[in-house]
């Protein structure tokens, strides 16, 4: 995907990415985690994104920057999902906003650009009463389940 976004840094195991965020507000710094998780015999990256605490270090992820800067953080974090799933082809990343809003906002981001990101990505949203389904443009999903192609 050919979008703005800013430069990340990656840890050596490939499972954090950070960042700056600039703005209005200064500079911030973001994180983008993948952390494995297994749940009944099903394993699975969980994708956390959120700004660093600086006290605790600690990701805050229901903080509201407000930096004015929201396509670019989305295209960063896009960008580590395709670097992450390019390092570690069989994973599944498991993505949901820390709100319905924010979760709103990753599917409004998936359909703007769903041209570009079904040639690469295998993405599934999980609807109420229908469960995991293959990602359609206007269903409203609670959360996504991303593997390379």
């Amino acid at each position: 995907m050919n979008l703005r976004k800013y430069r990340y840094s990656v840890s050596d195991t490939y499972l954090d990415y950070e960042f700056d965020s600039e703005g209005p507000r200064g500079r911030i710094r973001k994180i983008v985690r993948y952390r494995p998780r297994d749940i009944d015999g099903i394993t699975y990256v969980n994708l956390g994104f959120g700004d660093l605490d600086p006290k605790t270090g600690r990701i805050d992820d229901l903080v509201i920057t407000n930096n004015q800067d929201r396509d670019l953080i989305l295209a960063t974090v896009a960008a580590t999902v395709l670097e992450f799933t390019g390092r570690f082809p069989d994973a599944t990343v498991f993505a949901m906003g820390s709100t319905p809003a924010r979760t709103r906002l990753y599917q409004i981001g998936i359909a703007i650009h769903w041209n570009e990101i079904e040639p690469l990505l295998h993405i599934s949203g999980y609807e109420q009463n229908e469960g995991w389904q293959p990602f359609r443009r206007g269903v409203n999903y609670k959360a996504f389940l991303i593997t390379r192609k």
